[in-house]
């Protein structure tokens, strides 16, 4: 706001106005603005994570809880919002942004990136884990290490870490899944995972890819008659009211690992990349006992 300076002598008798009062009142104007528009706690970095994980999903709830420590530890410097739901994209787009930078970061299962590399299609492949000391044993040493080597070179900074998405297990609306031949013909629903889709082929069935946010209408209207994932994420997605019989075929095991964009990882100082891998780490550890517990509870609720 322009502050006049013109006053005639008479005015600057009559109000009796220092120049020296007037000049700090002046000051002080122009002053309060820029309080109000630069706050003192702005953060250097602020980073978007996309996941079509449900809010109840215990890897989102864990890093959540990561980023909030984060955003503390760090001054406010770094602050991560998490947006699940698939309120960013289907999985296909948060992976497209991610690489290029356009989205910071993103809660990746490595089973989708086996278009762009074989090896990723692990995770497809019918009882290739065969409990979870197996599973811990390779995913934390010599064949984790490698996938996350591939996803780097696909534009991925992957933590080391990586979260339990459990056994997945078949729903169906028609009838139950007692044995292979039960698969035959029937339209079941699959991500976008070529391995996954072969192998459901290979069993006689009818697979459907299409990415999560979209499962729930899919069964819904009868576009497929059932569809296959962990008890937990049949649970907090409430696939269970459009669904009628659960199968523990515990056909494929998957895990998630918090993701950053190479771009994105590459512009954090030192310390910001240090408290990141530290927290997302720790908490990836607490998410696997979580989801333990809570698979448990589940089977527990089918039984009865």
């Amino acid at each position: 706001m322009a502050v006049n300076l013109s006053v005639s002598l008479e005015e600057e008798m009559s109000m009796k106005v220092s120049r020296r009062a007037l000049l700090k009142g002046a000051v002080l104007g122009l002053a309060a603005p820029a309080i109000l528009h630069w706050p003192a706690n702005a953060a250097e970095f602020t980073y978007k994570c996309g996941s079509s994980l449900p809010d109840g999903h215990p890897m989102a709830i864990r890093a959540r809880e990561a980023m909030q420590l984060i955003k503390e530890e760090s001054g406010g410097r770094l602050d991560i919002t998490l947006y699940t739901n698939s309120v960013l994209g289907g999985d296909t787009a948060m992976i497209s942004q991610t690489i290029a930078g356009a989205l910071e970061m993103y809660t990746l299962p490595l089973d989708l990136l086996a278009a762009k590399n074989p090896a990723c299609g692990i995770f497809g492949v019918g009882y290739a884990f065969l409990g979870y000391d197996h599973i811990w044993e390779a995913m934390d040493g010599e064949l984790g290490n490698h996938l996350r080597g591939i996803a780097e070179q696909i534009g991925f900074h992957v933590v080391h870490n990586c979260y339990d998405h459990g056994f997945r297990q078949i729903t169906t609306r028609t009838k139950p899944i007692e044995k292979p031949e039960d698969l035959k013909g029937f339209k079941i629903r699959l991500p976008v995972a070529p391995y996954f889709i072969a192998l459901f082929q290979s069993l006689g069935a009818s697979p459907t890819p299409i990415n999560f946010a979209e499962v729930y209408s899919a069964l819904q209207t009868g576009v497929v008659d059932g569809q296959e994932n962990p008890l937990v994420l049949i649970d907090t997605a409430k696939l269970y009211e459009v669904q009628k019989y659960c199968s523990l075929t515990n056909h494929i095991w998957a895990g998630i690992h918090i993701s950053f964009s190479n771009i994105a990882w590459k512009r954090l100082p030192r310390d910001l990349q240090e408290l990141s891998e530290k927290h997302f780490n720790e908490k990836a550890l607490q998410e696997r006992d979580d989801w333990q517990k809570m698979t448990q509870q589940e089977i527990e609720n089918l039984r009865g």
